[in-house]
């Protein structure tokens, strides 16, 4: 009687025992989201301090990770900025700002955006841009990626100029390709100067308004590229 009596005291027990449920976990950041608050963290950093004044201690703590954490993601804080840096001009490839048969009716405004287009494409980063180009003095792998940007808008301008050429546009001097390489490095100096501290400068707008000038004054000679008289150029907004 003992022993039956037992039994049903647990079996009462068990059948009102409320069920045990799991508790909720809580979502772990992927390998993905770390990798992309340490970018993003170097990002808003380089937009106050310069990269030099970062360590990675500061990524890793503005990520929330520890240390341990941010190297197994990457090698070190170049590491960071190379694929911000890259990340950025790759946003800014002639390619994806120009159609390739610019110019067309209206060269004069078409070499203006086109120049436009290059401000505009790195102003977004502006800051990582510029550091990134800051480091390349020591940094082989920006300036690699920082030469092969140039290379591309170079041979872009290159087979504009030759077109231009072809249809009578513009008259047959200096090799295109020459012609384009010193247009595309004025551009380079004056930009990266208009973008940053450095002095002297010019402010966005003139620094814009006057390679237009060059550019078209060089690619057509003094009177500029046919029918640039019919209509005015406006300046594009560059705020």
């Amino acid at each position: 009687m003992l022993i039956n009596s037992t039994r049903c005291k647990v079996a009462w027990v068990s059948a009102v025992s409320p069920p045990r449920t799991r508790g909720r976990r809580t979502t772990r950041p992927s390998g993905d989201d770390r990798e992309a608050a340490i970018l993003t963290t170097l990002e808003e950093m380089l937009a106050g301090r310069p990269f030099a004044e970062i360590s990675v201690d500061d990524l890793a703590k503005g990520a929330g990770l520890s240390r341990p954490t941010f190297y197994f993601y990457f090698a070190s804080k170049d590491a960071v900025l190379v694929r911000l840096f890259e990340r950025a001009i790759r946003a800014a490839g002639p390619g994806l700002h120009q159609p390739a048969d610019a110019p067309a009716d209206n060269p004069a405004r078409a070499w203006h955006d086109g120049i436009y287009a290059f401000f505009d494409a790195l102003r977004p980063h502006r800051a990582v841009v510029l550091a990134g180009l800051a480091a390349t003095a020591t940094n082989a792998e920006l300036r690699q990626l920082w030469a092969a940007f140039m290379a591309g808008w170079i041979d872009y301008t290159a087979a504009l100029i030759t077109k231009e050429r072809h249809r009578g546009a513009a008259p047959d001097t200096i090799p295109a390709h020459d012609l384009a390489t010193a247009l595309n490095l004025m551009n380079e100096r004056v930009v990266i100067a208009s973008q940053g501290t450095q002095e002297p400068t010019l402010p966005e707008r003139a620094a814009l308004e006057t390679l237009a000038h060059v550019w078209t004054t060089s690619i057509y000679g003094l009177g500029g590229p046919p029918g640039a008289d019919a209509e005015p150029l406006v300046p594009v907004s560059t705020t």
